[in-house]
């Protein structure tokens, strides 16, 4: 008779164990079968893998705290493992959101991937997808907190004495946390309203880049020599900065050169139109020589052309500039840029009759930057 308290805890060890087995051996006969049941849809499919981990664990202890409710309430130390069994059963459901929200942010981004040509409407469902399942990952982490600490009385009671005194110590924390709060209300703006996405091409702070991360708080973006620039998320909400890709991913390139005016223009524009057709990076649409600008010295050619990406963009420029140069030496090399000079005549000759040497114009070649 004085073991018979020790009998419900052996009968329930025995249980434990029993639907431990259970679950598990439940676990691997039911798997295959929805894997596959979810392999229609590759979104449910992310969302079965990422939840199989924590539904392997929160179904034994499910079935234990339903086996603990057939206990006899006196029992001795009954209220304790339920609590236990409790807070481990609102972890793992919490863990279990958490996956949910990563499997259903992975789907979305595989049923878009962004290695297509034009991917802009890719980026930007990523971007939403990243920002607000992050978002989402850490109001589910909160919330499974807060139910954990309210099953503690003692936790219950702290809580309301720092509510009740929580006036000057609210407005420090407050003001501490303000860049915390205003990284992630502007990672939600830009969630939103899409002023960057993954991949983007961005100038920041006169650094080009693509962003390559965006997180709750801050972006990573990787500058093209293999750097890497964090900037808080905030800073996009309070700074201009030039997003190359915000419509799309064309863009217009330009290579000035400065000529003598001798050389002819149509010869310019000839090369220049072959350079572009040769050229792989080429997409086609603009390819124009003008002269924009002249001084006492040269005049300034200015050649556009465009490409589908700025990558392929500065590569095209880089041919174009060398391209041109090596025509202008090769078939004009009177073209090059002159400086040109006046000597003054001799003084005791001011005005000096036409034929006179010193008052002949001469030329002097000189290169120019």
């Amino acid at each position: 008779m004085n073991n018979f308290p020790l009998d419900p805890w052996g009968r329930l060890a025995l249980f434990a164990v029993f639907v431990v087995v259970v679950a598990q051996i439940g676990h691997r006969m039911l798997r295959p079968v929805v894997l596959r049941l979810a392999g229609f849809s590759p979104v449910l499919l992310c969302v079965v893998r990422r939840c199989d981990r924590p539904v392997q664990w929160l179904v034994p202890l499910a079935a234990l705290q339903l086996l603990l409710q057939g206990l006899p309430a006196d029992l001795t130390g009954l209220a304790t493992v339920e609590h236990l069994n409790g807070v481990f059963t609102i972890a793992v459901i919490t863990w279990l959101g958490t996956a949910a929200i990563r499997g259903l942010a992975d789907g979305l981004i595989l049923l878009h991937p962004s290695q297509e040509a034009d991917n802009l409407a890719a980026r930007r469902i990523q971007t939403q997808t990243r920002v607000l399942s992050r978002i989402a990952s850490g109001a589910v982490l909160v919330a499974g907190l807060a139910f954990i600490l309210m099953t503690f009385p003692r936790a219950r009671q702290l809580g309301a004495s720092l509510l009740a005194s929580a006036g000057v110590a609210g407005l420090v924390v407050g003001i501490a946390a303000r860049s915390v709060f205003s990284n992630l209300l502007a990672g939600l703006q830009i969630a939103l309203a899409q002023p960057i996405r993954i991949d983007d091409v961005l100038i920041v702070e006169g650094e080009w880049g693509r962003v390559e991360e965006i997180t709750a708080t801050y972006v990573v973006l990787r500058i093209w020599d293999e750097r890497r620039l964090i900037v808080p998320l905030g800073w996009f909400i309070e700074h201009p900065f030039q997003n190359w890709t915000r419509r799309s991913a064309e863009i217009l390139g330009t290579v000035f050169l400065w000529v003598d005016y001798t050389l002819p223009v149509d010869a310019i524009r000839r090369e220049a139109r072959r350079l572009c057709e040769a050229s792989p990076d080429w997409d086609r649409r603009v390819c124009i020589v003008q002269v924009t600008d002249a001084n006492d010295r040269a005049m300034q050619l200015r050649v556009l052309a465009s490409s589908a990406a700025s990558g392929p963009n500065f590569d095209l420029r880089c041919t174009l500039r060398e391209g041109l140069i090596d025509f202008v030496q090769r078939e004009h090399p009177h073209a090059l840029p002159r400086m040109r000079a006046d000597m003054d005549p001799p003084l005791s000759d001011p005005m000096p009759h036409r034929g006179a040497p010193g008052s002949e114009a001469v030329y002097n070649s000189a290169s120019a930057t």
